[in-house]
């Protein structure tokens, strides 16, 4: 990394200054999947001279001064597109504070998935939603696309008017188009025709450029409680269902800000995406993001958002300065969002969750035997693409850290240390070493009793690293190490299970099992028709592994109904994974190929990076 870069996946300079706000004015056209776009950035400062910033796939038309005296600044695109980073946009000021970037997106943009209709609920009208994390903002307009650069922003999107539009923003209001809100993005002809109508949104909180988001799309909604609605494709059986799951919201709210302090956003608003939405759960301010296969039925669903509603605080209000420090986002959320969960929803169902987190974090140290570097909490991304090491190891390594941290001084000194990190550090963005001075100064002689350094940068998992103590999880291993003598769970033993306990059965379960046994197992407890995916997944990986070829067509089914990376990771690679699987390799092919279309642009460049490596 060049001394004067402040981050590996981003081409901002630290000697220059930074964007505080950014307009946006977005026509959205469906039938060629882009965005015909203007955007106004302002500075910190003025600047003479170059200044960089990150694009990907993005045709620039102009650069100007200002819309009132359109001014033609210079600039140039780098020759070369970094296959990381996409493409160095350089402007060239002459004392300027701001200036307006007249671009288009393209239809491949790896933040933007385009629906046709039949992909979406209703199968009537197209949907586009974003995915901005890691470092693809940069596809939808240009900006210094690292989390160390946080901007306000305003959008108006200019939809058709049988669409409506939500962002992680405030919503103004949506009114018919005026010419003087086009700046440009096209000609005031089009933005004002019949059939338009334009969605204003105002982001007052300075935010990372990978949380911004939007979705267009036939959407209704449902409150909730008193700051939190529902949002869903319009279809009245998934919008009940969502609010059924999701009732708890405001209780968690409040038990995070007697936890962690005052809740910043104002409002805390969900929306269920079409089953394509690669992640659980992204934790965009004011309104996070969901894949649909959080809602089960029985309010389990409720811990991703415990977990997204956790950044709040942690990511969203102190976020990492680069992707390097991820574990400041993800291990300090994942602590927060169990305790939030042993709050509202008791002890043994955070010991669950703690133990399945326990497994997973065992299970990537083998993922990554041959490239320890990614075992670290910090780690050297530097050529790196975050997509494809994207793990587990910055949420459960990085809670480990924090529950030896709890252990050694306890709960009630931990809780204090934590508001107080909170509100030193709200709405920055900070390191590892930054966080280990404060808390080397907050507690002192804290390194004298745990290694620092071993834990942040150490690799593999450390010795006082510790599995969850309860009864629920020591009963549940042991039945799944029985599973290996031929000993069944009986009925009455899993009578009241729900899905975290299966799923730590079943991640417990020895890994070389017969076809036989995982019948037999499917006979009593009918796992392959789970409407959890956490367990029919972790099932259905246990079916690959011993080539049980009867749940293939579930399999299949399973990829083409989902696009989340959770689910399509672990079965594409035990169908590829390892010798002799010559069948299952052609098989996954052609999944793909006829599912690909479903898939996020970031869960396709995934299922290629797993078939690269192993076909």
């Amino acid at each position: 990394m060049s001394p004067n870069r402040v981050d590996p996946h981003s081409y901002t300079e630290s000697t220059h200054p930074f964007t505080t706000h950014i307009s946006l004015s977005l026509y959205f056209d469906f039938p060629s999947s882009t965005i015909l776009s203007s955007a106004h950035l302002t500075l910190n400062s003025p600047h003479s001279g170059p200044l960089t910033l990150d694009t990907r796939s993005l045709t620039i038309t102009t650069v100007l001064d200002s819309l009132a005296t359109k001014t033609p600044i210079p600039f140039s695109l780098s020759p070369s597109v970094d296959p990381i980073k996409g493409q160095q946009l350089t402007v060239t000021l002459a004392n300027h504070s701001e200036f307006v970037i007249i671009f288009k997106t393209a239809s491949c943009s790896s933040a933007l998935q385009w629906l046709s209709p039949p992909q979406t609920f209703n199968k009537k009208l197209p949907f586009v939603y974003t995915q901005c994390q890691a470092i693809h903002a940069r596809s939808i307009f240009p900006c210094q696309d690292t989390p160390a650069a946080r901007i306000r922003f305003s959008a108006r999107l200019n939809v058709p008017i049988e669409l409506s539009a939500v962002m992680a923003a405030r919503h103004v209001e949506r009114r018919l188009p005026l010419t003087s809100d086009t700046a440009m993005a096209c000609e005031d002809t089009k933005w004002c025709a019949e059939g338009r109508i334009v969605e204003e949104f105002v982001m007052e909180q300075p935010i990372p450029p990978y949380l911004f988001a939007f979705a267009v799309g036939e959407m209704s909604s449902r409150e909730v409680g008193p700051r939190t609605r529902v949002y869903a494709e319009s279809a009245p059986s998934l919008l009940d269902m969502a609010a059924k799951e999701f009732a708890g919201s405001e209780d968690m709210i409040r038990v995070g800000e007697s936890l962690f302090g005052p809740y910043e956003w104002e409002r805390f608003d969900l929306l269920v995406l079409p089953p394509s939405f690669p992640y659980g759960g992204m934790e965009n301010p004011r309104m996070v993001f969901l894949t649909p296969t959080v809602i089960k039925g029985d309010a389990s669903g409720a811990q991703v958002v415990a977990h997204e509603l956790a950044h709040s605080w942690t990511g969203n209000l102190i976020t990492n300065k680069n992707n390097d420090h991820f574990w400041l986002n993800e291990g300090f959320t994942t602590y927060a969002e169990r305790r939030i969960v042993e709050a509202v929803q008791g002890e043994n169902i955070a010991a669950l969750n703690i133990g399945i987190g326990w497994k997973g974090l065992k299970e990537e140290m083998d993922r990554f035997k041959d490239n320890m570097e990614f075992t670290k909490l910090k780690t050297n991304q530097e050529a790196v693409d975050p997509d494809a090491v994207y793990s587990q190891v910055p949420y459960e390594k990085g809670f480990q850290f924090l529950w030896r941290i709890e252990r050694e001084i306890g709960r009630p000194a931990f809780d204090e240390f934590l508001k107080k990190y909170i509100s030193t550090f709200k709405f920055q963005s900070i390191d590892t070493d930054m966080f280990l001075e404060f808390l080397k100064v907050n507690v002192p002689g804290i390194e004298k009793k745990i290694d620092l350094h071993l834990w942040t940068e150490g690799t593999g998992i450390p010795p006082d690293a510790m599995e969850p103590v309860s009864d629920i999880y020591s009963k549940i291993v042991s039945l799944a190490k029985e599973f290996n003598q031929g000993r069944m769970p009986k009925d009455d033993e899993v009578a009241d299970w729900s899905g975290q306990e299966w799923e730590l059965y079943l991640e417990n379960i020895p890994k070389s099992v017969e076809a036989s046994q995982v019948l037999s197992l499917d006979t009593s407890h009918r796992l392959s028709e789970s409407k959890d995916y956490e367990i029919k997944v972790a099932f259905l990986q246990m079916a690959i592994s011993a080539s049980c070829k009867k749940y293939y067509g579930e399999v299949e089914k399973t990829l083409k109904e989902v696009g989340r990376m959770k689910y399509l990771r672990p079965l594409y690679t035990a169908l590829v994974k390892g010798p002799g699987l010559e069948e299952e390799k052609i098989f996954a092919k052609r999944v793909f190929s006829e599912a690909r279309v479903t898939y996020h642009p970031i869960a396709q460049g995934v299922v290629e990076s797993i078939f690269a490596k192993y076909l």
